[in-house]
């Protein structure tokens, strides 16, 4: 099996958890809120549905795709706000469900299939198949803990998350460019341990900027799901506590983050 169609079998995975998670709700639980500002449960599987339908266009239909990005610059900071505002006010829960499974089919179909060497246009540099399916799993992995937090629901941590953390760890320059810092230039050594008591690492290993703690952890930060206070991930060096402070997995502008536990239950 190619890498590719590994994590393109993953990406189906973490998606029918999620399809799972949403399928039985009535309407009052898709118009629950989630954690995100203003966004209800339909609007994390709104959200999730036009990004696939956005890639399944870059990956079939570039030129056109080229338009999106154009749109996307004009507005940068509202784009997706308004792309899900505006799938969830044309269509009820039943026909959001449905039209996110057949797109995410379509998307991962034509995936499976692309010639080797493919490279998919995106909001960025152009993507591979694989890195593709990865963006698209931690997207999905992340508006899921939304879905899973709105619903007060616990998941318990899959192997697939090894995917949001690599996206996490090669990103760590994105993050520092996003917010016009010039990125350090040596490389950090991650160590990241999962729930079987594996030990996930990236970098040198005797680098002097050091980022450790459990996998699951480590994924809430990068996507920005937990606020650092609340989590359990180490940094020794200045610049690796700097990027901690930074991280960001998902393209696009800083995102606001999450307050930390204690500030959101005093709000309550």
């Amino acid at each position: 099996m190619s890498a590719a169609a590994a994590v393109i079998d993953d990406l189906r995975d973490e998606s029918d958890e999620l399809d799972a998670l949403v399928g039985a709700l009535d309407g009052p639980g898709w118009r629950g809120p989630t954690p995100a500002e203003r966004w209800t449960v339909a609007h994390q599987i709104a959200h999730l549905h036009w990004t696939d339908e956005v890639a399944l266009l870059a990956a079939t239909e570039p030129d056109r795709f080229g338009d999106e990005v154009t749109r996307a610059l004009a507005a940068p900071e509202s784009f997706v706000d308004e792309a899900a505002d505006a799938m969830v006010a044309a269509h009820a829960p039943d026909a959001l469900l449905a039209r996110w499974r057949e797109a995410r089919r379509r998307l991962h179909e034509v995936l499976r299939n692309a010639p080797a060497g493919t490279r998919v246009p995106w909001y960025g540099p152009p993507m591979s198949v694989a890195s593709m399916a990865t963006a698209r799993l931690m997207e999905t992995w992340a508006h899921g803990q939304d879905v899973a937090d709105a619903l007060g629901v616990t998941r318990a941590p899959t192997t697939r998350l090894r995917h949001v953390a690599r996206i996490g760890v090669r990103s760590r320059d994105y993050a520092y460019a996003v917010r016009g810092i010039t990125a350090p230039e040596e490389e950090f050594r991650v160590e990241l341990h999962t729930p079987e008591g594996e030990v996930i690492a990236y970098g040198p290993q005797g680098a002097p900027q050091r980022v450790t703690g459990p996998l699951l952890d480590f994924c809430l930060l990068v996507t920005q799901r937990a606020h650092r206070s609340d989590l359990t991930v180490t940094a020794e060096g200045r610049a690796a506590d700097q990027w901690l402070g930074i991280a960001q997995a998902f393209a696009g502008p800083p995102g606001p983050g999450r307050l930390p536990r204690a500030e959101r239950d005093g709000d309550r």
